[in-house]
């Protein structure tokens, strides 16, 4: 479900699977860990992998968001698919969290 990898300041998360309630709050955990090092100022979520996210994938990424925003840090999305950008554009993330192609 969980792939990343730290680099220079940057934590790019890789999501795959289903991004649900149930998936949502061991994902909160494990990010919240990961974003803890003060060495991460910009957070990535790769969403290519992902194939399906309700609403409580869409609030942990706002919780990230948050997080990152208090510390002085970033937040972007690479979608992946259309299914996810549209996602992405219907919940209005897009006005608060950078896109990347």
């Amino acid at each position: 479900m969980l792939d990343y990898e730290k680099r220079n300041g940057t934590l790019c998360v890789r999501l795959s699977g289903e991004l649900d309630h149930r998936r949502a709050g061991e994902l909160r955990a494990e990010l919240d860990g990961l974003i803890a090092d003060p060495g991460v100022r910009r957070l990535v979520f790769d969403l290519s992998g992902l194939e399906f996210m309700d609403s409580s994938g869409i609030g942990m990424m706002i919780g990230r968001y948050k997080l990152m925003r208090r510390r002085g840090g970033s937040v972007a999305v690479m979608p992946g698919s259309r299914r996810m950008d549209r996602i992405m554009q219907l919940s209005g993330l897009y006005e608060i969290i950078e896109k990347l192609a």
